[in-house]
């Protein structure tokens, strides 16, 4: 893994919220946060942006919110009809706010999304292009739809990205299996958390 530049990189954090990845949040009893434990997500992600921050490379939270009964949300795929279902990422509750061990320090960016993909009705483009950043480290849940997809869309828009394994999470293994080793390798690099800490 080459050496990352702060000048030219941005570290994104994926939907890191309480409802995905607290044992009391709202997507537990599909077996979310027992696979960030698994994974040791928490732990990985915090790690890297600290030793971001202390490099001044950007930190961008990017959260999926819905309003209550999702009356403003796009219900065109089983996988939004589910979110707004459940009752989960609802803005302005527990389960919407950033993981305790992740909440955003001051000098971080934070996005507000309400599809698959970071990069979907948001700003992050602007964001990133007024950082000057070319690079993206990616972390976050879940490996297999939300951080695939913000992949996917930032290789399209010609950014070089890197998807840290450890530092990403989803339902079970066989899942984050499907989304590390298949597309993600042909969209960008794939690396470990010992990885990016070196190369910072």
């Amino acid at each position: 893994m080459k050496k990352i530049d702060p000048k030219g990189s941005a570290l994104l954090i994926i939907d890191m919220q309480n409802d995905v990845v607290h044992p009391k949040g709202g997507w537990a009893s599909a077996g979310s946060p027992a696979h960030a434990k698994q994974q040791n997500t928490v732990r990985h992600i915090k790690t890297i942006a600290e030793r971001a921050r202390r490099r001044r490379l950007p930190v961008i939270h990017i959260l999926h919110a819905l309003t209550p009964g999702g009356r403003d949300a796009a219900q065109n795929a089983p996988l939004f009809r589910n979110l707004v279902k459940s009752g989960n990422n609802l803005s302005g509750s527990w389960g919407a706010e950033p993981f305790a061990a992740l909440k955003p320090k001051a000098g971080d960016f934070v996005i507000y999304k309400q599809r698959v993909s970071g990069f979907q009705g948001t700003d992050l483009e602007n964001k990133l292009k007024g950082l000057g950043a070319t690079r993206l480290i990616v972390t976050g849940a879940w490996t297999n739809f939300a951080v695939e997809g913000t992949c996917r869309d930032g290789a399209d828009l010609g950014y070089e990205v890197t998807l840290v394994s450890d530092a990403t999470c989803t339902m079970n293994q066989e899942w984050q299996a499907v989304g590390v080793k298949y597309a993600l390798t042909m969209l960008g690099e794939v690396a470990t958390t010992a990885d990016v800490l070196k190369a910072l």
